[in-house]
């Protein structure tokens, strides 16, 4: 079964304490897992608030099939962390739950993107569940970064 990483960056362990989103991070990742066995996915999902352990995990990843990530602010300001993704080799989905060209200019773009084979935002959770459905297609059809 293909194995792929979900990083989470900073804040995401506050879900369901702050704005919107009523699920809290436990029942967001239950949901993840869900969706990664309906798409016969092995999910290692994790969040940190750190940007070292972030970069560590995406060197990590280097041995997954592939790489989900939602690096939340850290997607606009963590060069660090697009220089790690740009040295995996399987495919990358970025995901945001928020629409980033709906909020401040300078989260319109994201060093992030730059490195993923695709991004996703917008859709709130549900989009991590399109990004898990998504990265099981990209896998199945051997796509490379």
């Amino acid at each position: 079964m293909p194995t792929v990483f979900f990083l989470n960056g900073p804040h995401a362990d506050r879900l369901g304490a702050v704005g919107e989103e009523q699920e809290n991070f436990p029942a967001v990742s239950a949901r993840c897992h869900r969706a990664a066995e309906r798409a016969g996915l092995l999910l290692d999902l994790r969040q940190t608030n750190d940007e070292g352990q972030l970069i560590d995990w995406v060197q990590e990843a280097r041995g997954a099939d592939g790489l989900l990530i939602d690096a939340a602010s850290l997607a606009h300001s963590s060069i660090a962390v697009m220089d790690a993704m740009l040295m995996l080799d399987g495919p990358v989905i970025e995901v945001h739950r928020a629409n980033l060209h709906r909020r401040e200019g300078f989260r319109a773009r994201t060093f992030t993107s730059l490195a993923a084979t695709a991004s996703i935002c917008g859709l709130g959770v549900r989009g991590y569940e399109l990004a898990i459905g998504a990265m099981a297609e990209l896998i199945a059809a051997g796509r490379r970064r």
